[in-house]
């Protein structure tokens, strides 16, 4: 028996010639179209620069935006009034984890459902505060956790229940 020498392990044979090129290789293709760029290149020129700095670590500042573009802006107020709403979605989330709507003795189908839906509505408030926490301001971070700590005190916690026990 006898053996061709070859490399150890030939790179051409999982990457055709049309993956190493950044033209397609139809016939469709014209000079005047503009190849889209590959994932493995360093191509940068089709990346839109930002004029803003994306923070990785939490920082104090007003100047920032969560949730939406551009909101709250620069100004102090809406800057306050982010902080509420962010303060308020992270209240809704206990509410909607505390709430017991569905009676015993209900329609089990209409019950399910009913209940799928309270925790679609709970699941995305709970995303919209997770995301604004993503923005890593430090005051959406504390206006967040308060929320979530008054929630609990005001639904989940046995202070405010009817029954509970003197």
């Amino acid at each position: 028996m006898h053996f061709v020498s070859s490399p150890p392990f030939d790179f051409h044979l999982f990457k055709p010639h049309q993956m190493w090129s950044s033209f397609p290789s139809d016939s469709n293709f014209t000079p005047h179209t503009q190849p889209l760029p590959m994932a493995w290149t360093n191509d940068t020129s089709h990346i839109h620069p930002r004029t803003h700095l994306w923070h990785l670590s939490f920082y104090w500042g007003r100047n920032t935006q969560f949730l939406f573009p551009n909101w709250p802006g620069n100004s102090p107020a809406m800057y306050g009034l982010g902080l509420i709403f962010v303060f308020v979605l992270a209240v809704l989330v206990e509410f909607f984890s505390n709430l017991k709507l569905v009676k015993p003795g209900s329609n089990r189908a209409a019950a399910v459902f009913f209940q799928a839906g309270v925790q679609a509505i709970r699941a995305g408030f709970a995303y919209m505060v997770m995301l604004a926490v993503m923005s890593y301001n430090g005051g959406v971070f504390i206006a967040a956790i308060l929320g979530h700590a008054v929630g609990y005190v005001i639904f989940g916690s046995p202070i405010f229940k009817k029954d509970m026990e003197s």
